[in-house]
């Protein structure tokens, strides 16, 4: 099935749980995607665009803004530039902006700089993202009644969990079911698994779904709904991932590798 795929144009990496956990990275990440672009080649970012392969790195992570995150990955020793991040921040913006509305923002404090702008005084829109200082009984409460009176419920993302140096976490997943729930109303989601993050994503790129394969490490989130919009996916077992994971999703993922290295090494020999 995957022999019949145009040749490899795109690739998109998932950064945490894939390229770092936290602030420490994944070992032997930096040295990959070093090795990768020079593999493509000789691609530095500069040369982007004449390269034969895209790189875009995709996450649905709200703990912080796209500067805050780009500084975080520089420290850590990642070569990338802000304009090759497409985070669900990002996308949940451009939906805000599209549907004019004003949102009461449970977000992190440290993602709203990505919303400034944004009309927020007399909200008529609830937005959820990962934002523990936010999910108490009082702003929950809140956010029920808006959506009562007729407010959309937005999802960042509903991812279940995510990793942390000391374990696993819940992600907001949980807290947009029970409002779900309680109000009886389906929200709607923005990030990763859902088909059009994808696609944005590749907006841009003169990329096909068919001509890209996607890095990460949850199997629903980043390889299922990579593969549903199109595009071949690749589980590493780093970050959030658990054993049997890859039987989560139908069809399979087309690749299950130690680490984002490996996958790295296969894309190099095998894609292109």
């Amino acid at each position: 099935r995957m022999a019949a795929r145009r040749a490899l144009k795109a690739v998109l990496v998932d950064l945490s749980g894939t390229l770092h956990v936290e602030d420490s990275a994944v070992p032997g990440a930096q040295e990959a995607l070093k090795r990768q672009a020079t593999s493509f080649c000789s691609l530095q970012y500069i040369m982007l665009r004449s390269a034969p392969v895209t790189i875009r790195f995709v996450t649905n992570t709200t703990k912080e803004c796209k500067r805050d995150l780009l500084e975080r990955l520089r420290k850590l020793g990642f070569d990338i530039t802000e304009n090759e991040i497409f985070t669900s921040l990002t996308a949940a913006r451009n939906l805000l902006e599209q549907k004019q509305v004003r949102p009461l923002l449970l977000v992190d404090d440290k993602a709203l700089p990505d919303f400034t702008g944004i009309a927020t005084d007399d909200p008529n829109a609830v937005v959820v993202g990962l934002a523990p200082e936010h999910f108490h009984y009082e702003m929950m409460n809140k956010a029920f009644q808006l959506i009562l009176d007729g407010a959309p419920l937005i999802a960042i993302h509903k991812a279940r969990y995510f990793k942390k140096k000391d374990g696993l976490a819940l992600g907001p997943g949980p807290f947009v079911t029970g409002l779900e729930y309680a109000t009886d109303t389906k929200a709607m989601v923005v990030g990763k698994p859902e088909k059009t993050f994808f696609l944005e994503a590749l907006r841009g790129t003169d990329c096909a779904p068919e001509e890209t394969v996607m890095i990460g490490d949850d199997c629903r989130d980043d390889v299922g709904g990579a593969q549903n919009a199109g595009m071949r996916g690749i589980l590493v077992r780093t970050g959030k991932y658990r054993p049997a994971d890859e039987g989560k999703i139908n069809p399979a993922p087309y690749l299950t590798c130690e680490n984002f290295p490996e996958a790295v090494e296969h894309i190099l020999e095998h894609l292109l």
